[in-house]
């Protein structure tokens, strides 16, 4: 199979820990302009955007020389700019560095925070947090977790390894244990390895499981009981989207303060950072693929409802 080349670096400098945009441009097309391009390409980023960028001289080429605005469509070739980013409501929680070295960074997100930038979450991002905190440009995520879990995420430094780490989560060679406060009920049989197929399309909230082939596997455990509410302990095999989530939803205990399952919540106000989800990457834990060390961290986060169950659920 033949591999597309390697784009060019970027002429533009990251702006307050995000990127800039590249677009390049299609082979084939019938656009007179490079601008005729972009205003149908970035039809949905507003009225007169792509106008404004070009009268600030904003959208470069590979050597940083603003584009004309008449400058003729030309296949293949690269842009670069930086979009005007929205206002976005802080996270009022700290990103802790758990290891950091050449190679990697792992760091212990909190709820609320996304990991990488993402529709409405762009600047409020641990990635973009961490590049401007650190001063580590190339820094990227090798993995993800939702915004609302919290706990351990591993970054890589280095671009041209970043390639073997994402291969450690794709060949399921890093061992991922979670924590979840759920309701606790004697029905599931504990331990159990849940099994099911699960798809997640795109624009649709939640996940559903669905007949066919498992894609999605899950040991749940019961790690200790509290009353009404049990600290479980969650080992995914796999790392379908909401897999834990569903699962424990399947099982009859859904996580406390899960805002799609059993079924969906009415919206938040943005900022309301009232009654996260329970749901914590405690460790992990794998070999390093390019040192050969063992690894294992262990997140240093609570859950809320589990250390003061009225004090979370008065929130």
């Amino acid at each position: 199979m033949r591999r597309r080349n390697p784009p060019p670096p970027s002429p533009l400098p990251q702006l307050d820990g995000v990127d800039p945009v590249r677009v390049r441009l299609p082979a084939t097309g019938s656009w007179a302009t490079v601008r005729e391009y972009l205003v149908a390409r970035l039809s949905g980023a507003g009225p007169g955007m792509v106008e404004a960028l070009f009268d600030a001289g904003s959208i470069v080429t590979a050597d940083g020389r603003p584009v004309a605005p008449d400058a003729p469509y030309a296949p293949g070739m690269h842009v670069w700019f930086h979009r005007e980013l929205a206002p976005e409501v802080p996270v009022p929680f700290t990103v802790d560095v758990v290891h950091r070295d050449e190679h990697i960074v792992v760091a212990d997100k909190p709820h609320f925070l996304a990991t990488t930038p993402r529709g409405s979450h762009v600047t409020e991002t641990a990635l973009a947090r961490l590049r401007r905190d650190l001063g580590i440009e190339t820094l990227t995520a090798a993995h993800r977790l939702d915004r609302l879990t919290a706990g351990l995420v591993l970054f890589t430094v280095r671009p041209e390894e970043r390639g073997a780490y994402q291969t450690l989560f794709r060949d399921r060679r890093v061992r991922k244990v979670y924590e979840a406060i759920a309701p606790y009920d004697p029905a599931p049989a504990l331990p159990v390895t849940v099994r099911s197929r699960i798809v997640k399309e795109r624009g649709v909230l939640t996940a559903r499981e669905v007949p066919g082939e498992p894609n999605a596997v899950s040991r749940i455990e019961l790690a200790e009981r509290r009353g009404r509410l049990g600290r479980y302990r969650l080992l995914p095999a796999t790392g379908q989207t909401h897999q834990l989530r569903v699962h424990m939803n399947t099982l009859g205990v859904p996580i406390l303060g899960d805002p799609l399952y059993p079924r969906i919540a009415a919206p938040v106000p943005a900022g309301d950072f009232r009654r996260p989800l329970q749901l914590l990457a405690r460790e992990l834990e794998f070999t390093d693929p390019v040192t050969g060390t063992e690894h294992r961290f262990h997140s240093g986060r609570t859950l809320a409802a589990w250390t003061s169950y009225d004090a979370w659920a008065a929130l």
